[in-house]
């Protein structure tokens, strides 16, 4: 576990954020085309605890058939988005759960790039605000920086390197969020200090 923890206190809260777009295996659906269609996140302290969670599905309109790849990936089906609320109103959700905690956030962090540059390009193409409106870490990243491995790793191999176990589904975006929160011990937030 990171040495560099420091005391909690109320301003150090991560807003760890994990999406899930649709999704193919046969590329009906192009990479600009993708579309979130669920967000989790969670507030978090920098050693990891869990003060405040956020899930909702989200209707895609693009492409609003869910491909049997996407479905079996993240284990939701048609139903499931067909009365979902458009993104339009999830980020207006969400943009409330991130307020009621944004003046005592560092920033906000999802495993990978994916999340920021998804979310950035819908909101640009809806026409909508962004709803974090906090600086982003790539959480991937800084955990690969602190455990000093060369390669990214994905979030169920980094959970077994630190001897942590998954929990719940994997490719479900609360539980995503949730488990990479878990693994906020293992990045250090606190500037290096010169000796």
């Amino acid at each position: 576990m990171s040495t560099n923890r420091l005391d909690r206190s109320p301003d150090q809260l991560i807003l760890v954020v994990d999406l899930e777009a649709t999704c193919c295996d046969r590329g009906s659906i192009p990479d600009g085309e993708m579309e979130i269609i669920e967000i989790g996140a969670c507030w978090a302290y920098i050693d990891g605890t869990v003060v405040d969670r956020f899930e909702c599905l989200v209707r895609p309109t693009l492409h609003p058939l869910l491909t049997t790849f996407c479905q079996e990936l993240l284990g939701l089906r048609q139903a499931d988005v067909d009365g979902a609320d458009t993104l339009s109103t999830a980020t207006l959700r969400f943009g409330e759960f991130v307020d009621r905690r944004r003046k005592h956030a560092i920033a906000w962090g999802s495993w990978g790039a994916f999340d920021r540059n998804q979310l950035s390009r819908e909101c640009q193409r809806l026409g909508l605000a962004d709803p974090i409106q906090l600086p982003h870490q790539n959480l991937k990243q800084r955990f690969a920086k602190a455990r000093r491995i060369g390669k990214q790793v994905g979030m169920r191999k980094a959970l077994e390197l630190v001897g942590l176990d998954a929990q719940g589904v994997h490719h479900r975006a609360l539980d995503d969020a949730l488990n990479v929160a878990r693994l906020m011990p293992w990045m250090p937030w606190q500037p290096a200090v010169d000796s």
